[in-house]
């Protein structure tokens, strides 16, 4: 199960992926010799999802649930082997194709990144 502001999008989603990355300090450097001299401040994950097509109502429902600056995500987070929520911020949103099927406009090709406060 995945939510965005507890707007469920499991059933929506075409990929979940989940990145983990170290944040380090200006103070990282190499010396001469290749040796790594690092100062890891911080691990953070980034959760990229792309959506199946779309009905409307769902596409809007979706958008409005990242459009505040931060916002709760749950998720199952492959790194801890359990469900979490996290605080996260959103990407650029991909613009999305809309296609009328029969009297309902869809919108396809909806992506974007979560990213860990």
């Amino acid at each position: 199960m995945v939510k965005i502001n507890d707007v469920e999008i499991t059933e929506f989603l075409e990929s979940f992926e989940v990145s983990i990355s170290d944040l380090d300090s200006e103070t990282t450097t190499r010396t001469a010799d290749g040796t790594l001299n690092r100062d890891r401040i911080a691990v953070k994950q980034k959760i990229d999802l792309s959506f199946a097509p779309l009905p409307w109502e769902d596409m809007s429902r979706i958008l409005k649930a990242t459009e505040n600056i931060f916002f709760e995500v749950y998720y199952p987070n492959p790194e801890s082997g359990e469900y979490e929520t996290k605080t996260v911020y959103v990407g650029d949103r991909k613009a999305a194709v809309m296609i009328k099927k029969e009297d309902q406009i869809m919108w396809k090709g909806l992506k974007f990144s979560l990213i860990e406060r």
